[in-house]
């Protein structure tokens, strides 16, 4: 991992009115600055390391160990071993989730991403992490590579600090949960609010939807620090670790009236 140190510049103003996905930093690159929004994730996965001193470094992170300890958790409960897992790794990323995994011993890992930028970082800056890593939209994914994933026969779907602000759309978190196999389990973190029932947003519908339904047993679902802001202020997720029941229903989303 490359150990390039990065000039990070947080605006004097107070950023606590804007949305997650619309806070703005520089970079000082040859004495210049460059604007980025925290979701301008194609820019920061070009440059090596920057994600990490960004998000773990400077607002201190914590989901990956966070979801990873309640699924290992989860596991010792079930009495199954964690090393015989095959996983999807949903918004993969550069592969901060999937080196949680690998570090487990997982017998398989597969990551899931629709930017370009960030299957290339996560090849380049941890190359033995995944089996494979696709670039694609499993919201309309075609059927060659939806049969393909189908072969790695997943018992489980991860999907960290991606959910629920457009970098993944229901209906794609949908599609990937249908690629696991019957008793497979689910973690994954989502932002407190998306528990509210005034949150009318589509995927904080889908995953009420999931909770109080037949298809998903719980079994830890723990409010916890995801990172800090800009400001210092503390920001709380839910992860959420439960395992599948039995195959959801083609008309799932459109039975609970949930929009793409």
């Amino acid at each position: 991992m490359p150990s390039q140190i990065y000039r990070i510049q947080f605006p004097p103003a107070n950023s606590e009115r804007l949305a997650q996905d619309e806070v703005l930093f520089k970079l000082i690159e040859d004495g210049k600055p460059r604007r980025l929004r925290f979701h301008d994730y194609a820019e920061i996965y070009k440059r090596p390391g920057l994600y990490e001193e960004l998000f773990y470094g400077r607002l201190r992170c914590n989901s990956p160990g966070k979801v990873m300890e309640l699924l290992e958790r989860a596991l010792h409960t079930a009495r199954e071993p964690l090393t015989e897992l095959r996983v999807l790794d949903l918004g993969a990323g550069n592969g901060m989730m999937g080196d949680e995994l690998k570090q487990e011993g997982i017998a398989r890992l597969v990551g899931v991403d629709i930017v370009p930028e960030a299957r290339d970082a996560a090849y380049r800056d941890r190359p033995t992490v995944y089996d494979a890593y696709y670039v694609a939209d499993l919201g309309d994914p075609d059927p060659g590579l939806r049969d393909e994933l189908s072969e790695w026969s997943f018992d489980c779907l991860t999907c960290v600090a991606a959910l629920g602000f457009g970098d993944i759309p229901p209906r794609a978190f949908f599609n990937a949960l249908r690629l696991i196999q019957p008793r497979g389990w689910l973690a994954f973190n989502i932002k407190q609010s998306f528990l509210d029932a005034d949150e009318q947003t589509g995927f904080s519908r889908l995953v009420r939807a999931l909770i109080f339904s037949k298809y998903l047993d719980i079994y830890h679902l723990e409010l916890y620090r995801h990172r800090l802001s800009m400001e210092g202020t503390q920001l709380f997720y839910y992860a959420l670790v439960g395992r599948l029941t039995a195959p959801l229903p083609d008309d799932f989303l459109e039975t609970h009236g949930i929009e793409d």
